[in-house]
């Protein structure tokens, strides 16, 4: 398809680079104001639902109990009190 494009481009190489270019602006400016603001409402990312199990309180300044934030509750499979330990000693040479 682009080699049948470029053959039927007139006006030898210069013509054949800025209709290249031209073709290629008018089908950005055509998708960019006509084909995606058509299927903004039916793409689904505006449609953003974030829950928790944890019921919404009023207002902002909910207590907070025991040593775990809020949304923290999760096990993790490491360690997440201290980074990679520290050798006693270090290795002889």
């Amino acid at each position: 398809m682009y080699a049948f494009i470029w053959r039927k481009l007139p006006f030898g190489l210069a013509g054949k680079l800025a209709g290249s270019v031209l073709l290629v602006a008018a089908t950005v400016a055509l998708l960019w104001y006509v084909a995606f603001p058509w299927a903004e409402p039916l793409l689904p990312f505006d449609d953003v639902q974030v829950e928790s199990g944890v019921p919404a309180e009023s207002g902002n300044d909910a207590p907070v109990t025991g040593d775990t934030p809020a949304g923290d509750e999760h096990d993790l499979p490491y360690d997440t009190d201290r980074n990679n330990p520290v050798p006693s000693s270090s290795p002889s040479r």
